[in-house]
């Protein structure tokens, strides 16, 4: 995996579309030259009234890219409260009806924590394709959050399959070692 370094910091960063990521890219554009497609996840969708003007462009696309969607709701601008169209969501993904979830709210921030309080749920608020991919790559996310107020349709059609075409590095031992602090951390 090529490792880059950030300058004056001495981190180790992975480059964009480097190693896994532009690994899956190739494949997908393999397949897609050789008529052969991989069959496509389940996708878990619901918005509270905030991110009901965004959750629609969500579900389409996900529709027209061969995903088959589970839209939970909510159906109207009508008050609804995040934490209840959340829990939908996640339960989609913890009863395995769903691979992966998308939660859509004004900013997307009070779904990620609602979500986060759930079990085997790892969720992400992402507004930029990079975090879109490396939070499943690096931590087995499992929910992507979006603020309708924060991202248009045009970005998201960039988010979406970043986050969806992202595979966990499970080789990696020390993305595994965090995970397995994590699940310490949720049987607190």
């Amino acid at each position: 995996m090529q490792r880059t370094t950030t300058a004056g910091r001495g981190v180790a960063r992975r480059r964009f579309l480097a190693g896994v990521a532009a690994g899956q890219l190739a494949t997908a554009s393999a397949a897609r030259a050789t008529g052969v497609e991989e069959e496509k996840m389940k996708v878990a969708v619901g918005s509270d009234h905030a991110g009901f003007s965004l959750k629609g462009a969500v579900v389409q696309l996900l529709r027209s890219w061969g995903y088959t969607v589970s839209d939970v709701g909510t159906q109207s601008v009508e008050p609804v409260d995040f934490p209840d169209i959340t829990r939908k969501v996640c339960d989609e993904i913890l009863a395995g009806r769903a691979q992966r979830g998308v939660v859509i709210g004004g900013t997307g921030a009070g779904a990620c924590i609602a979500a986060n309080k759930m079990p085997r749920i790892r969720a992400v608020l992402c507004h930029d394709t990079y975090s879109a991919h490396e939070c499943v790559e690096h931590d087995d996310a499992n929910v992507l959050c979006l603020g309708a107020w924060i991202v248009g349709s045009k970005l998201v059609e960039e988010i979406l399959p970043a986050f969806l075409n992202a595979k966990f590095i499970s080789t990696d031992a020390d993305f595994q070692r965090r995970l397995r602090k994590v699940a310490e951390m949720e049987k607190r």
